[in-house]
């Protein structure tokens, strides 16, 4: 049994525009099973809402209940959105054991293989100068199934795109202009709505910003003649910060071979990013590590010790204990 996740194509998800500081994002994900899984933890539907990559709701088929994962959730929203998302939540569950019989007949696949439709939709916006109000950026609607593109909307063309021959059918019959105007209305009105006021409610939890812990420090390369600097933020939030590794002052990126993490969720809510580059033992050159974290007010500039250098050539040629 091999089952695929959330395999979504990367240029849909992250696009070719880096994400701004004051960017925000709410995204629902749906994942259906044919059937279980057999697994801890896996359930033949869950669905879940993300607020800028935090889960703020979710549903599974076991407990068939919409419930709220964040303290401001609960507080901000009457229990009468909750018991309507439950219904909706349980319909949709309905709607993907459908369509997954569906997908299996059109393909001729039997029953005794699991397999797996998924389902990613919201939005992005952009915080606007001056004042607290978002603007539409982007909108994300797309469909995999077993682990792979199956159909996404083209909200520039107002199409759907069949990522597959198969998926050619479906393309077929949404391709109508009522369920084209629905999707594109939800994207840039409804689910810029609601993120607003998630936002808002959010802001509300976060009475004070949490600033980065930043460590900095040297470790030994697979190539004996190398050392790695490691540059790490960790503990912030919200999760937009700047880290910017410096040569002589001159900021380096990926084609001085800077890698980097990006911002990583930690499980507490908070998030971590780590920067490392490659350079030679030997290199005389001063590096430093630029940490910005505008929501707490925090900036560090800081340069890499001779010492955290030469205690890893020491830790390679054996003389540390």
């Amino acid at each position: 049994m091999a089952v695929l996740l959330f395999h979504f194509s990367p240029a849909l998800l992250s696009g070719s525009v880096k994400p701004l500081e004051h960017t925000h994002s709410l995204m629902y994900t749906y994942t259906a099973f044919s059937k279980s899984v057999g697994l801890p933890g896996f359930y033949t539907f869950t669905a879940m809402g993300l607020l800028d990559d935090i889960i703020i709701d979710y549903y599974d088929s076991k407990s068939q209940k919409k419930v709220p994962k964040q303290d401001c959730m609960n507080k901000a929203l009457p229990q009468p959105y909750w018991v309507e998302g439950t219904k909706a939540r349980q319909a949709k569950q309905k709607w993907f054991k459908r369509n997954i019989k569906i997908m299996m007949a059109r393909m001729k696949q039997n029953s005794s293989d699991i397999h797996v439709l998924q389902w990613r939709h919201g939005c992005e916006a952009e915080k606007q100068p001056g004042n607290s109000s978002l603007q539409f950026t982007r909108g994300i609607d797309m469909y995999s199934y077993d682990g792979k593109d199956f159909i996404s909307f083209d909200a520039t063309n107002k199409v759907w795109v069949a990522s597959s021959v198969v998926a050619e059918q479906t393309k077929r019959k949404w391709d109508n202009e009522e369920l084209i105007h629905y999707t594109i209305s939800y994207l840039q009105n409804n689910c810029i709505q609601w993120l607003s006021a998630f936002v808002k409610c959010r802001k509300k939890q976060l009475v004070q910003a949490a600033p980065p812990k930043v460590l900095m420090f040297a470790k030994n390369s697979k190539v004996k003649k190398n050392v790695v600097l490691t540059c790490l933020a960790t503990g912030f939030l919200p999760k937009y910060i700047e880290l910017k590794i410096k040569n002589e002052g001159r900021v380096l990126n990926g084609a001085d071979r800077v890698v980097s993490t990006g911002p990583l969720p930690n499980g507490d809510d908070t998030f971590q990013r780590r920067d490392d580059i490659e350079i030679f033992r030997d290199d005389l050159a001063t590096y430093t590590c630029e940490v910005s974290h505008s929501e707490s007010n925090l900036h560090i500039n800081s340069t890499w010790g001779k010492f955290d250098c030469f205690f890893a050539t020491l830790i390679s040629i054996g003389t540390a204990a």
